[in-house]
């Protein structure tokens, strides 16, 4: 992650409860498939504090999916957290909330997030 997306990932999570994996891998680099790595996962339930790019099995665990950019809501960073869940879905957990912060809104994306319930958090540049 960037200076610019780190920060917000964090400030998103002090108000959560639960185990913050930073740079979750979904999955890893193949001959058949590329490396996926979403910004933060947080595991509910866990003790409250920070990780790095562990390996944490989520079956059966509530979740909270984040995706984070600097800038404004795009289709891109939407796509990130669409498909980042459909993949997290392969390991079975019991729910996954979707969560994209973004620096700046976009009214009209924002509608078809809540569509497809993707959460859209809105955290300005300091």
């Amino acid at each position: 992650m960037s200076k610019h997306e780190t920060w917000r990932t964090i400030e998103y999570w002090e108000k959560e409860d639960g185990l913050l994996i930073e740079e979750f891998v979904i999955t890893t680099k193949s001959s058949d498939r590329g490396l996926r790595v979403i910004d933060g996962l947080i595991i509910m339930g866990e003790k409250k504090e920070r990780r790095k790019s562990i390996i944490f099995n989520i079956k059966g665990r509530d979740i909270i999916c984040i995706q984070t950019k600097k800038g404004r809501l795009g289709m891109s960073v939407m796509g990130q957290a669409f498909f980042s869940r459909e993949l997290l879905k392969k390991n079975k957990p019991n729910s996954i909330r979707t969560v994209i912060i973004c620096g700046k809104d976009d009214l009209l994306l924002r509608e078809i997030c809540l569509k497809y319930e993707l959460e859209v958090v809105i955290i300005p540049d300091k």
